[in-house]
């Protein structure tokens, strides 16, 4: 059962799809899992475009895809095409960013003096890469066949702000990763990271990592070093082997929005309450069984989503005290209306969830009298 404006679809389960983004001239390759929704798919957007999520408009077969839907319930599927829109004027950093080719030609045996030549015309292609990663403060390598991170990236230094690592076959981020003292967002998601290959100790240097995206891993354990990110204020570590979630979470005080779906943890620690500022909570498809009745002081709460999970009941103050709740995912749980209805401030919370829900309707009507060209009209 679900109480948002959510829909589901047996195509989910966490299965990963690659998508086509057309945007500025160019296709841009992401892969998400089919269980997302179309926020997600775009805040995977933002680093490689730099258009805030709130800026983009998704258009996919003539329609305007709405941030809560689902990937698989708006029929997105492996090697979709979907055409990016972006606003004026919600752009981050210096605009948006126009890929390039980021794969070399394979060099045919010449001369000596032509290799030569070619050799410097490499040099200079890779001198150039870096003065635009330093320049722009962005380093873009996602889906580049990567087994490392390359050397040339520990040269930024502070000049880097978004380090996009995603979609390759990364298996190790070491200390040097300490070095990048001003990065704001590390995306490392879809990759061969497991628990002795990531140096937390490194990331503990990152005091103004306001994001950090490692889903699609093999961690099984987040360490109680993740409490020195007090910055943060994005957490996902989607489909990994995860078990816990530590107690020093609770020194994540500005975390917003944490996503740790599709893992086996058991258990949630009460001192996830004092995450006062979270406004989005994904703990779907895990092993819970019951919920912290400490949930009930994240007061700025706004989404919580819990399907696919051994649940009963809710937190008793739950909608008491969450005044902002308006979408709550119950897919595949035990808790009935029934039950529901018996909580303490229900009535309120139902008011809000179907205002929510409406609002979503009138502007997904709105968007497809306004917008008729479409991405991919097959």
């Amino acid at each position: 059962m679900e109480l948002g404006a959510m829909a589901t679809t047996s195509e989910g389960n966490g299965k990963s799809i690659a998508i086509s983004v057309k945007f500025a001239g160019k296709s841009i390759r992401v892969t998400a899992a089919c269980d997302s929704t179309v926020k997600d798919l775009k805040s995977l957007l933002q680093p490689l475009t730099n258009v805030l999520p709130r800026g983009q408009k998704l258009i996919f077969k003539g329609k305007v895809l709405a941030d809560e839907m689902t990937l698989a319930a708006s029929e997105i599927n492996n090697g979709a095409k979907v055409m990016l829109m972006a606003s004026q004027g919600l752009y981050q950093g210096d605009g948006p960013i126009l890929l390039e080719a980021r794969t070399r030609p394979r060099e045919r045996s010449t001369p000596n003096a032509k290799n030569l030549v070619d050799e410097k015309k490499r040099v200079s292609v890779d001198k150039s890469r870096l003065e635009r990663w330093k320049a722009t403060g962005v380093i873009a390598l996602s889906d580049c066949n990567l087994k490392a991170i390359p050397d040339e990236v520990w040269s930024c230094e502070t000049s880097a702000r978004v380090l996009d690592l995603s979609n390759n076959s990364i298996k190790h981020v070491p200390s040097q990763v300490s070095c990048l003292s001003s990065t704001q967002k590390l995306l490392l998601n879809v990759n061969e990271i497991s628990d002795a290959s990531i140096s937390w100790d490194g990331l503990a240097f990152l005091k103004r990592l306001t994001v950090l995206s490692l889903s699609h891993n093999l961690l099984t354990t987040l360490p109680s070093a993740l409490g020195s990110l007090t910055s943060l204020k994005q957490l996902h570590v989607t489909n990994n082997k995860l078990t816990s979630i530590p107690d020093e979470i609770r020194f994540l005080t500005q975390l917003e929005v944490l996503k740790v779906s599709n893992n086996r943890i058991s258990i949630v620690p009460s001192t996830l309450g004092e995450c006062s500022s979270l406004t989005e909570v994904d703990l779907s498809s895990n092993l819970l069984s019951e919920l912290p009745e400490t949930l009930g002081c994240l007061h700025n709460l706004k989404a919580l989503h819990i399907s696919h999970n051994g649940l009963r009941s809710l937190p008793t103050t739950l909608f008491k005290m969450c005044i902002h709740l308006s979408t709550l995912d119950l897919h595949h749980t035990e808790i009935t209306i029934d039950l529901l209805r018996q909580y303490e401030g229900w009535e309120a919370f139902d008011e809000r969830r179907r205002s929510k829900h409406q609002k979503q309707l009138d502007f997904r009507v709105m968007s497809q009298a306004e917008f008729d060209e479409g991405a991919d009209k097959h």
